[in-house]
């Protein structure tokens, strides 16, 4: 059985070669069209690469999002509004989620919580449902 699955391993790896020799002959001919060149050139693209930065979602907010961290520049928003408990998005009053990374209407967060109930709901059922893995049923102690 060991060698049956050995075979078989090496006849996978194997084929795998041989697709990825094809691929490699497929693309020094240039039968779409592209070379080589053009399927590398996906990354990032500075100020100067002709695509405007996004700017924060919320209305009528100017931060300068070219020295905002990746993460900002990455969900629309500023570090101030992500940390704001109520900004105008749309037209609507909301909040930046941190769990979800989106804005969500007020009503869907708990007082001064930064993370909506939904997401809260589903982090806290994870958290029993790993303590009660590692302590049982809580019938174990021992007096």
């Amino acid at each position: 059985m060991a060698s049956s699955k050995a075979d078989g391993k090496r006849r996978l790896k194997e084929m795998t070669e041989d697709e990825e020799e094809e691929d490699d002959e497929d693309s020094s001919t240039g039968a779409i069209g592209f070379g080589d060149d053009e399927k590398k050139k996906k990354g990032k693209r500075g100020p100067s690469g002709g695509l405007p930065l996004p700017g924060c979602q919320v209305e009528n907010c100017t931060a300068d999002m070219i020295d905002a961290k990746r993460y900002h520049r990455r969900h629309k928003v500023c570090e101030f509004h992500a940390k704001a408990p109520n900004v105008r998005v749309a037209g609507l009053h909301q909040r930046f989620c941190q769990q979800c990374s989106r804005f969500h209407e007020l009503s869907e967060f708990d007082e001064a919580k930064r993370s909506c109930r939904r997401r809260l709901a589903g982090h806290n059922e994870r958290r029993r449902k790993s303590s009660s893995e590692y302590h049982g049923d809580g019938s174990h102690y021992i007096n």
